[in-house]
């Protein structure tokens, strides 16, 4: 069809049409943007992460980058028509670091790994069956990783079709599988600790004789003797020593020296520098000491174990490292294998019965799929029961403990357990738009933010390596020129040393004990752990910055409805102010709330519902649904005009008479008198903690009913819970001013706002910001989301199914209260932990260094060696990596313990 042909069309359909140029059509699509998972190997320090930012930043295209040291992962957002992936990956390496894509945002490509592929001539076939199957835009195939990466568009094939194809067009000889690419970076970080384990056993291997040669060999005469026999110039021990050194030094420290010469190639400063500048002192050093003594028959003492030592124990403070990071990053994996690799697919035969099941893999669900859970085996993908009962675990996903019935029509989540009966599901949602997709998402996504005190160690970081530098040659000045001044007596220098050699000792092991990288772990490394025990107990945290900002949280503000209470209001009692039948009053109410989807409107009408239907209805609850349907349609009046009024009720014409059902507000602005009478019991109804509900009919007021919503059972102790934690719980709500306070009342509550409009919980949030205090307001996420984004810290509660509330920083899982303590608290540990990882890091350099740098030894003779300065400096970061997996061992406050109860 041509371009004049569509014109034509719309123009006939009575439509006015015009063709676009190319560039304003293709304007907007050069704007879109892709945010891509990269995986960054090498880095070390904060400062090796501020200089791959700095790199990615100034690409052009890319809008944001964010690196995170703790999971060595980097999130790109670019733009494709400017940079692709495969250019971003090679400026990462460019730098100096490691690479390699995992994943995009964008919904129609995927990464399939292959099986079978080996030759080009597999290459081949695998071209041939993708250029023949419909719907496939782009692909790519990587022989040497058994990959392909495909674009398609899911409007024309999915992606099992996709999958089924290759392995029926290649008769069996290859066959593809969705590669995950949480997965593949669990394998990737099993493969940097095996490479960095193989490094450390060489290095270890190589140290040990030179060790023995330097401290065991000399105490025995055989050995001595032997050591100290000639080869040409050299000793056989001095040659011996060289030749193993210069393996360690050159062969298993090279990644030291290319990591610290592309960092300063792009003037920056890390680790790597560190251990360069100081075990390359040592060896060269001593290959100068050793060729002296060879030509002048002076013999110099020289220090080959010492460049050795120090590259063996930072290979195994980055070995213990590297374990101890991998375990910050439990709560993802765990998660991840929630989902089962596998799911059973139910397949209709031609009269539209399913007729027989089909093992699949879990990726490949498509919304629709019909899919069998059997006993013991776990929900494979979001979806709803269209057969079966039984009752399913949703623990693991949502910290709720109790098994949860599931009938017809229930929801089920993806990752759950289901226990007893067995259940078929129709699949809604898959792939990223799970629940558990989603939470995985929130946990990655926190883990890659940064807190703002994380600020703190970028700085250290920039400028940490050149003082330390500095330092090194001061002290190395400082000593020579004091020793060849006579400033501290002969006896300090070994009789084996001279001046020079004793300086260089004490300024290697100042270049060798500093550690960048425990102040650049202290921050990251927490926040990782903490929101990944957050997880496990139904809180998922946004971010670091609110996590930081959670932890001074002094006001807690609570939405009444649905937060406070349980969300399920009932109608308590009625009166009629007219000579209206009681049944007909209820049909008048539920007629002109039938088309609302306030609470309060769903409760009037059920109770109007089983007023007229009690003991009429079938026993089964899917007959009952069915039936309901027929019903409403026959029983409720026809309604016109209807509009409902935020805050205030409904109003809509029945019988073209007017009908207003809502609050006082209501009533009196459309100017109807409220008799005495009405008045009364709806004063009494409020002191009471309901709801009244007024109900005027041809400008008349003809009844009233009583609503209440129960309090969530937990509601009073958290409340108490929090003012025992020093934080001030404030009430907010849309309700009359008698059952606001007299809710608030009941659950503790001492400072209430009533009758707020939605847009107007903002202002109270900012009337309490104005003192630079920081406040959490903690809403259903849905009709609170301008004051949870208002908000210093905003908590959405019982987001059941619906996770992504992006105004939220905290999403509380289960519909409990208790969470929100567990929120607050969680984050104050969190932060005191990091404060401490802070203080030890801080500390360590500020002692070590003048411990390094001989500041006891006039005092008490106290020299570190620089081996030993570099057993210390490996494991100062370990140690900071273990301060923050002691988080791991967090348990949520009691509140029988918060409150001080004793229970006998």
């Amino acid at each position: 069809m041509q371009e004049e042909d569509i014109i034509e069309a719309i123009e006939d359909a009575g439509f006015e049409a015009e063709l676009l140029p190319d560039s304003s059509v293709s304007q907007p699509k050069s704007q879109s943007t892709l945010s891509g998972q990269f995986r960054i190997g090498g880095m070390t320090c904060a400062a090796c992460v501020n200089s791959v930012e700095g790199i990615l930043k100034k690409l052009p295209g890319v809008k944001r980058a964010v690196v995170a040291l703790a999971t060595s992962l980097g999130e790109v957002e670019y733009d494709p028509s400017v940079i692709s992936k495969d250019e971003i990956v090679q400026a990462i390496e460019d730098a100096g670091f490691e690479a390699a894509f995992l994943q995009s945002s964008e919904q129609d490509k995927v990464l399939l790994g292959l099986t079978g592929l080996h030759t080009e001539i597999d290459v081949d076939i695998l071209h041939d069956i993708f250029n023949r199957m419909e719907g496939l835009r782009q692909f790519s195939v990587n022989l040497a990783l058994s990959e392909a990466e495909i674009i398609f568009d899911p409007e024309v094939v999915g992606l099992r079709l996709i999958v089924d194809t290759i392995k029926m067009e290649s008769n069996g000889r290859l066959k593809a599988h969705v590669q995950n690419p949480y997965i593949r970076a669990a394998s990737n970080d099993a493969q940097e600790a095996s490479k960095m384990l193989r490094l450390l056993r060489s290095s270890l291997f190589l140290s040990i004789p030179v060790f023995f040669m330097r401290m065991v060999c000399p105490r025995i005469h055989f050995m001595r003797s032997l050591l100290l026999m000639h080869c040409g110039p050299f000793h056989i021990g001095d040659l011996l020593k060289w030749i193993l050194v210069s393996i360690i030094q050159f062969g298993v420290g090279k990644r030291f020296y290319v990591a610290a010469y592309r960092a300063l190639r792009h003037g920056s400063t890390n680790m790597d520098v560190l251990v360069v500048l100081g075990t390359t002192a040592s060896y060269v050093y001593s290959v100068c000491a050793l060729l002296y003594g060879a030509f002048t028959g002076f013999h110099p003492p020289i220090y080959f174990e010492t460049s050795a030592m120090i590259i063996t124990f930072v290979l195994f403070g980055k070995y213990l490292e590297l374990l101890a990071k991998g375990r910050t990053s439990d709560a993802i994996k765990k998660l991840v294998e929630l989902v089962p690799a596998t799911a059973l697919l139910l397949l209709k035969d031609k009269e539209g019965k399913y007729a027989a099941e089909k093992e699949i893999d879990a990726s490949l669900i498509q919304p629709g799929d019909v899919l069998k859970v059997l006993p013991g085996s776990k929900v494979p993908a979001d979806g709803i029961v269209v057969w079966g009962t039984s009752h399913v675990d949703e623990s693991m996903v949502t910290g709720e403990s109790a098994p949860i019935s599931k009938e017809i029509s229930s929801i089920v989540i993806g990752g759950t357990m289901n226990l007893h009966g067995i259940l078929h599901i129709q699949a809604t949602k898959v792939g990223s738009g799970t629940v558990l997709s989603q939470i995985i998402s929130l946990v990655e996504t926190a883990q890659m933010s940064k807190a703002p005190i994380q600020k703190f160690a970028d700085y250290v970081a920039g400028i940490f390596v050149p003082i330390v530098v500095t330092l090194s040659l001061v002290t190395f000045i400082a000593w020579f020129l004091c020793g060849s001044l006579g400033a501290y007596p002969n006896s300090w220098v070994a009789e084996t040393s001279n001046c020079f050699v004793f300086s260089l000792m004490f300024s290697i092991s100042v270049v060798v004990i500093a550690c960048p990288c425990a102040l650049g772990l202290a921050t990251p490394t927490a926040v990782m752990v903490a929101t990944g025990v957050g997880a496990n107990h139904g809180v998922l945290v946004k971010g670091g910055d609110a996590l930081e900002r959670a932890q001074n949280v002094k006001y807690v503000i609570f939405d009444k409805t649905g937060t406070l209470t349980q969300g399920k209001a009932t109608v308590t009692s009625t009166k009629i102010f007219s000579g209206i039948d009681l049944g007909d009053f209820l049909t008048l109410v539920a007629s002109a709330e039938a088309s609302s989807e306030h609470p309060l409107a769903k409760a009037i009408l059920d109770y109007a519902f089983h007023f007229h239907f009690f003991g009429k209805l079938p026993s089964s609850k899917e007959d009952i649904k069915k039936r309901k349907q027929e019903i409403f349609s026959q029983w409720l009046l026809e309604v016109a005009d209807f509009s409902a009024l935020p805050g205030k009720g409904v109003q809509c014409l029945i019988n073209g008479k007017k009908i207003l059902v809502g609050n006082r507000t209501l009533i009196t602005e459309n100017g109807i008198n409220i008799p005495e009478e009405a008045e009364n019991f709806l004063v009494d109804l409020e002191l009471n903690a309901k709801t009244g509900v007024l109900v005027a009919y041809d400008s008349k007021l003809i009844g009233l009913m009583g609503m209440t919503d129960p309090l969530k059972r937990e509601a009073v102790v958290v409340v108490e819970g929090l003012k025992r934690m020093g934080i001030y719980p404030v009430m907010v709500t849309g309700d009359n001013w008698r059952t606001a306070r007299a809710v608030a009342k009941e659950v503790g509550i001492e400072d209430v706002r009533a009758e707020v409009m939605p847009a107007g919980k903002a202002d109270v949030i900012r009337s309490l910001q104005k003192d630079g205090s920081v406040v959490a307001m903690v809403g259903d996420g849905i009709n609170d989301s301008p004051a949870l984004a208002a908000a210093d810290v905003g908590m959405a509660i019982g987001a059941g199914t619906d996770i992504a509330i992006e105004a939220a920083d905290y999403v509380l899982v289960r519909n409990n209260l208790e969470d929100v303590i567990t929120a607050i608290d969680l984050s104050r540990k969190t932060f005191s932990r990091i404060r401490w990882n802070y203080f030890f890091a801080m500390a360590y350099n500020i002692i070590a260094i003048p411990v390094a740098a001989g500041a006891l030894f006039p005092f008490t003779g106290l020299q570190m060696p620089p081996w030993l300065a570099g057993a210390c400096m490996a494991f100062s970061s370990v140690s900071v990596v273990c301060s923050s997996l002691w988080l791991r061992r967090y348990r949520k406050p009691r509140l029988t313990t918060l409150l001080q109860i004793t229970i006998e």
